[in-house]
């Protein structure tokens, strides 16, 4: 059998690096009587719409069949989910929010480049950044883990393109005030594309949260990354979408595969955004337990950052690894961020009033314990 002199390949080195992201564990498996709680991956506790299941079911028949060469029917299904603000060709569609990114990183970046990030974030922004050979700067969030938007106009230089900015920031929970981001907006050099990952918009009341919605109205240079994993609870259909000014989505538009969407994903994606009374439950479900639950960190004297995702980052009394250990324990996934760039915390998504009573006896738990053994 002939070797190959694996020596002699041009590798690049800057995908040798390890940038590869790795998303959260999958559900534990506990002892008959022990009931198991995820709220780890910030996915939808009621699971997802009907009319999804209804849709699904119907093609099944289909799958020996190749699915729709475009996306068409998805982005006309948005622009009435976005009431007729933006066309169809303003949207772009892809197999999970983090192939956005992957688009908007081939799209942009090359050998050379930087873009600017601001940790604690979301880890593909930077692996798949590094992926094309551009450099991630990170412009650190403050210590309240709001952006500092004077240090990232400082960073930014002609080889910038794009700087990723979320809001709701995962894994934080914080948002970006409306004139705070209109400020920054107009403040943005020309040649630089802001990236506004607002996956968790559904969940913000805020009174002066905003969407990247306006800014793409105005022409300006933003692209928003939205996903069906969280508030549709299709997680594992892998689909999401953006939107932007119709100057940088047609010219994405020239790097989309045919046939990128399996007719499963399409077919679940129309059918959750006709679904607006799910997409009601689902909103006011995480409302009334985020509430619930910070009353109860509060409560137990755990601190936490105000958050406006399904998800809140807490400080916890212990080490965060023996935190997740002892939760585990109880049957209760959580998840440590210090990978995000937030070293200590740990980041505990809402479930159910059941799952989130479980969730705070644990932690109420862990505390005592910490006491007993000091």
């Amino acid at each position: 059998m002939n070797q190959v002199n694996i020596m002699s390949i041009q590798f690049k080195t800057y995908i040798l690096e390890d940038s590869t992201y790795k998303g959260g564990a999958k559900k534990i498996v506990m002892p008959q009587g022990i009931e198991v709680h995820k709220l780890s991956s910030n996915e939808n506790p009621l699971g997802y719409s009907p009319k999804v299941r209804q849709a699904l079911m119907a093609s099944l028949d289909e799958l020996s069949q190749y699915p729709d060469n475009t996306d068409i029917r998805l982005r006309q299904a948005l622009v009435k989910d976005f009431d007729q603000a933006l066309s169809e060709d303003h949207f772009i569609t892809t197999n999970s929010g983090s192939e956005i990114i992957d688009l908007i990183s081939k799209a942009f970046l090359g050998e050379g480049d930087t873009v600017i990030v601001s940790q604690p974030c979301f880890l593909p922004y930077t692996a798949f950044t590094r992926w094309m050979g551009a450099t991630a700067i990170n412009v650190p969030m403050t210590t309240n883990f709001e952006y500092d938007f004077e240090g990232i106009l400082k960073a930014i230089s002609d080889s910038t393109k794009l700087v990723f900015l979320a809001s709701p920031n995962n894994p934080s929970g914080t948002y970006i005030p409306k004139d705070v981001l209109e400020d920054f907006m107009n403040k943005v050099p020309e040649h630089v594309i802001v990236v506004l990952d607002e996956v968790y918009r559904h969940f913000a009341d805020a009174p002066d949260y905003v969407t990247g919605l306006p800014f793409v109205k105005q022409n300006k240079n933003i692209i928003a990354i939205n996903s069906f994993s969280k508030t549709y609870g299709l997680a594992g259909l892998r689909i999401g979408y953006c939107y932007a000014p119709l100057h940088i989505s047609s010219y994405m538009r020239k790097i989309c595969k045919p046939f990128l969407l399996s007719s499963m994903a399409l077919e679940g994606a129309i059918a959750a955004l006709e679904d607006e009374e799910f997409v009601q439950e689902t909103v006011d479900l995480v409302r009334t337990e985020r509430a619930f639950v910070l009353h109860g960190l509060k409560e137990l004297h755990i601190k936490y950052w105000p958050t406006q995702g399904n998800f809140v980052m807490i400080q916890p009394p212990i080490s965060d690894t023996e935190l997740v250990k002892q939760m585990e324990q109880k049957g209760i996934m959580v998840r440590p961020v210090g990978n995000f760039g937030a070293p200590g915390k740990v980041r505990i998504s809402f479930g159910t009033r059941a799952a989130n009573n479980a969730m705070l006896d644990a932690l109420e738990a862990a505390i005592k314990q910490k006491e007993v053994t000091t």
